[in-house]
């Protein structure tokens, strides 16, 4: 398979990467796609963390929703050990990654990359941080997105998430707090509205007045009892996507780029009139081949990539190379690589800055309360308990929108990764050595002992916001590499981040209107976690900004090497506001697609 040469290999197939190769191949050109970690759900690999199973996809007919069913299971530890960064051969160990202090970085592996660990949430950025911030370069505007925006979210089928108990609470308590309720997808003003999903709507028969009594199981299931199709409810999206079960591959209700692009590169493979394309996971890229004459600059050539079943290494030519390896791992390439730079190559890195501010409906009268609120509400689609049934409905379908600070999101949990996320970790220690007299939450850092039981014991009683904050760019935030720390792939990844002044300041007015908006709900206790920088929205390490400070022009081409593009959240020069950038990563994946043929094919 590697014998022949490509017209384009993309390094990475997580949320970026097949958008880029899907639209490569709609163009009519040969595509190779390589991926670090497993492919679940396909034929060629029945056991893809047991055996090495076959060499490459290249076919939508390898694609089985009943492999997918297999080994997506919903339990919930399973899945996350599942999918975190490391080889299909899990006796192997994880890929080590640097982050000093008390950060945590989420990578994952496999087809659909991080997208397999994600809640669906596909808002388009703030237009002020594209056109305002002065970090995207002044030739791309928020209006040139817009196009590719309409093209991913026709494709990943965007719509706001239906409502649930708890999301009705959320959006009483905003707008009892003054706030007013959104219908745009180009946010200008702060408000409230429900999240804009790249999940499936739930069946109607799943709304409160239907009183479904069936198994939740696709009609394409034998055994369905009164199947069902789109999302369930199940609230067990965030690691893997096995609803509805029984589902065809494609017909999952999260649309995930393992379930919308992927399969859409492999129809344009089965098709004579487009490209060829052939999907390689288990192949961890180590090197980028480039032509390095004397007096030019270098040009891309192809790339070579280590076989993590055998531990062989491998190289493709290509005419064109696309880094889609996500934002800790492209740069890493790049600095492994040797390749020229002018130091922003890893620099920049944005992560939303998050924080978790927790409410709960703890007295017996703000409980009951609570139940007079959410009883028998007729704006609910599911869920007919008096309870904030944390979960039930998808895991993130409300949030608060603010240009300028960030965002706030409810979040559906289990008890378990609430507890961790909620209570496990703090920046400012144990709840007990802070002193909140004149703060307005109740209080904050992390809890232990009876106080962290009592507050569990309130689980369907309590909810969750994740604060995400609109950070922007430091030079000093990023990626690098250094020779001694090194696995087989090469030297690790070592990732700095430190806030700034404003950032902090930027998260703390975010949890107060979060604070605000619990209190006005009825909420009795708010905790406020204070929670380290934890990068899960990562942006900006190969950035696309300002001549000079830049790593790619304007058509994501890296401008020390010809013939070499980024089509992931690297290229993002800024945070986008704070909404979460999968929906951007995708829509300017599909943008470099089409400059890479315009330009080279």
């Amino acid at each position: 398979m590697v014998d022949r040469e490509y017209d384009v290999v993309v390094v990475g197939a997580g949320g970026d990467g097949p958008v880029a190769c899907w639209k490569l191949a709609e163009a009519g050109l040969d595509v190779l796609l390589l991926e670090a970690g497993p492919f679940h759900g396909n034929e060629e690999w029945p056991h893809p963390h047991e055996e090495a199973g076959g060499e490459y996809s290249d076919s939508a007919s390898d694609l089985s929703g009943e492999l997918l069913d297999e080994q997506f299971t919903t339990r919930e530890f399973e899945m996350t050990g599942k999918l975190l960064f490391g080889p299909a051969d899990h006796e192997r160990g994880l890929w080590f990654r640097k982050f000093p202090g008390d950060g945590a970085l989420l990578q994952c592996a496999g087809v659909g990359g991080t997208t397999l660990h994600y809640t669906g949430n596909h808002p388009r950025a703030y237009p002020a941080a594209i056109d305002e911030q002065g970090h995207w370069p002044d030739e791309v505007s928020y209006a040139d997105l817009v196009p590719y925006y309409r093209e991913v979210e026709t494709m990943t089928e965007v719509q706001p998430a239906p409502v649930t108990k708890k999301e009705e609470l959320f959006f009483q308590g905003a707008e009892e707090a003054g706030w007013e309720l959104l219908d745009t997808k180009n946010v200008t003003e702060p408000g409230y509205r429900p999240q804009p999903n790249a999940v499936r709507q739930p069946s109607e028969k799943l709304h409160v007045s239907n009183d479904y009594d069936g198994n939740f199981r696709h009609p394409a299931d034998p055994s369905a009892e009164d199947p069902v199709e789109g999302s369930t409810g199940a609230l067990s999206m965030i690691a893997g996507n096995p609803h509805p079960k029984g589902a065809p591959f494609e017909e999952k209700a999260k649309r995930a780029s393992n379930v919308s692009f992927v399969p859409a590169a492999l129809r344009a493979s089965d098709d004579p009139e487009k490209g060829d394309v052939h999907v390689r996971p288990n192949a961890f890229a180590t090197d980028i081949e480039a032509d390095r004459a004397l007096g030019d600059a270098p040009v891309a050539t192809g790339v070579t990539f280590r076989d993590t079943w055998t531990g062989q290494k491998e190289s493709v030519e290509a005419e064109v190379v696309v880094l889609a390896a996500g934002a800790i791992e492209t740069p890493r390439l790049y600095l492994n690589s040797g390749l020229p730079q002018n130091g922003w190559v890893g620099k920049g890195m944005t992560i939303h800055f998050g924080d978790n501010v927790m409410g709960f409906w703890e007295s017996e009268g703000a409980y009951r309360e609570l139940e007079e609120r959410l009883y028998d509400h007729p704006d609910t689609q599911l869920d007919g308990s008096p309870t904030v049934a944390q979960h039930e409905g998808q895991n993130i379908a409300a949030r608060f929108d603010y240009p300028g600070l960030g965002m706030l999101q409810t979040t559906g949990i289990g008890p378990g990764v609430g507890a961790l996320l909620g209570f496990g970790a703090s920046a400012s220690g144990f709840s007990f050595r802070n002193d909140v007299a004149d703060a307005p939450w109740d209080s904050m850092g992390r809890l232990t002992g009876e106080e962290l039981k009592y507050h569990l014991s309130h689980y369907e009683r309590n909810l969750p916001v994740l604060v995400v904050t609109d950070d922007r760019p430091h030079q000093r935030n990023g990626v690098s590499v250094a020779p001694g720390a090194e696995d087989e792939h090469g030297p690790i990844p070592l990732v700095n981040y430190v806030p700034g002044d404003a950032d902090i300041k930027r998260r703390d007015r975010l949890a107060e209107i979060c604070t605000e908006i619990l209190r006005e709900a009825g909420a009795d206790h708010v905790h406020r976690s204070d929670s380290p920088p934890a990068a899960l929205h990562i942006h900006g390490t190969m950035r696309m900004g300002k001549r000079g400070e830049r790593v790619v022009d304007t058509a994501c081409e890296c401008v020390e090497v010809d013939r070499l593009f980024v089509a992931d959240h690297s290229v993002l020069p800024n945070s986008l506001g704070g909404p979460n950038p999968t929906n951007t990563g995708q829509a300017m994946a599909a943008r470099t697609a089409e400059h890479i043929v315009d330009r080279y094919f």
